[in-house]
């Protein structure tokens, strides 16, 4: 069979890889170093045209399947790497059949979790936002009828929302997509979880990898009482009294500051009281995400979309324009506040972070600033202060900077810089 690829690729050097050496032996001038976990098939990356793409050697079958799963879960708006094209029909030059190859983009600004725990000294605070990060994936995962099966520090990147972490599906070999998850696939998914996740952590203690302030089993432990506790606020009845509808209404409220819209409620009157039970049916993920790409056309992280619409709803008020139709007062907000904000960034700088988290750190940077100086000090002079104090600092999160001699790239920092 001919060599095949098979997908949406967007650029054509893909086919002139060298797709008759196995993996393990591709060139290093083809290739590019990057963080990643551990993983039971070769995974290489290669930059193209200024594009970084990971590929794993995986048999034919399996790159298909993957590559399905990654699409349906792209397309639910789930958190995961984005695929781009399987390539079939391999052979050596002797003739030798080799394994296909799955291609994906490579998240920018993401690290494996395994890296990240393996990096030195983890905050207690970053622990627990990295932990959020994951319950809030499995619950996401889950919701849209997906069983993971193995959920692990390796499989899981995360990249930077705001104050927060956003985890992202890296791996959907084991997949599998359900019109709904049964309780009992829903439970063993996160027993794997969990017992992988100790194993992993317990693997990097015995190698001195893993920072004093983890303890194996109490992370994996936390995530499941994370998970339960998530998983409980999206999806269990709640009972209420008909006079008391505010309960409806604030329980709502607690979903959205989860990220979770309420598409649709199931309530019924609970037999012989005067009592209505009340259910979220249906809830996606992404509230303040939409709100801000609706109106603004920025396409962020959830955190830093709420971080983004509150500044928006600041400058409304500031400005008095509530009354003003809320896409102009969005567009002005954008040329006003937004745009001048990334574009003082200087060029050599803005691998540091992503546009939307630097804004964010800037707001943060102004606040302190102004409690330091008794008054708000203003945009421009947060903005000056931070980039010389803080941004220059900071390690590239892009993860990719110039090629070095020999052809290898230099890696950023693979601890999350605090």
């Amino acid at each position: 069979m001919p060599l095949q690829m098979i997908g949406t690729p967007s650029d054509p050097g893909l086919l002139r890889l060298p797709w008759e050496i196995p993996l393990a032996e591709w060139p290093g001038h083809h290739l590019v170093t990057l963080p990643r976990g551990i993983s039971r098939h070769v995974v290489r990356f290669v930059r193209i045209s200024g594009h970084v793409y990971a590929i794993k050697e995986i048999s034919e079958r399996y790159a298909k399947r993957e590559y399905e799963l990654l699409r349906d879960l792209v397309r639910l708006d789930v958190p995961a790497v984005e695929p781009v094209a399987i390539i079939t029909g391999r052979t050596a030059e002797d003739g030798t059949p080799l394994d296909s190859a799955l291609i994906t983009k490579h998240l920018q600004f993401s690290l494996p979790y395994r890296i990240v725990l393996s990096g030195g000294s983890v905050r207690p605070d970053t622990l627990t936002r990295l932990l959020d990060a994951l319950a809030v994936l499995l619950v996401r995962l889950h919701l849209v009828g997906f069983y993971w099966g193995d959920c692990s520090l390796s499989n899981t990147l995360f990249r930077r929302d705001a104050g927060a972490f956003a985890a992202y599906l890296v791996d959907a070999e084991t997949g599998e997509l359900h019109p709904a998850i049964s309780e009992g696939m829903r439970e063993h998914d996160i027993e794997v979880a969990h017992m992988n996740i100790y194993g992993e952590l317990l693997d990097l203690e015995a190698g001195g990898l893993l920072p004093q302030t983890v303890d194996p089993l109490a992370f994996a432990d936390r995530l499941t009482e994370q998970y339960g506790k998530l998983w409980a606020e999206l999806t269990q009845d709640e009972i209420v009294e008909e006079m008391d509808w505010h309960r409806v209404d604030q329980r709502i409220r607690r979903l959205n500051s989860l990220g979770f819209d309420v598409a649709e409620m199931m309530i019924r009157r609970k037999a012989g009281t005067s009592r209505l039970l009340v259910r979220p049916k249906v809830v996606d993920a992404g509230h303040h995400q939409r709100r801000l790409l609706r109106l603004t056309g920025l396409d962020v992280e959830e955190n830093q979309a709420r971080r983004l619409l509150n500044d928006l709803d600041s400058f409304r008020v500031s400005n008095g324009l509530q009354h003003e139709d809320e896409a102009i007062v969005a567009h002005r907000w954008l040329a006003e506040v937004f745009q001048p904000v990334v574009n003082a960034i200087p060029p050599e700088l803005r691998r540091k972070l992503e546009p939307a988290q630097i804004f964010h750190e800037v707001l943060d940077h102004r606040w302190f600033l102004s409690e330091a100086a008794g008054r708000d000090v203003g945009l421009e002079t947060a903005v000056r202060s931070y980039i010389e104090n803080v941004l220059v600092f900071k390690p590239d999160e892009k993860a990719i900077l110039p090629t070095a001699e020999g052809g290898e790239a230099i890696t950023s920092s693979s601890a999350p810089a605090e």
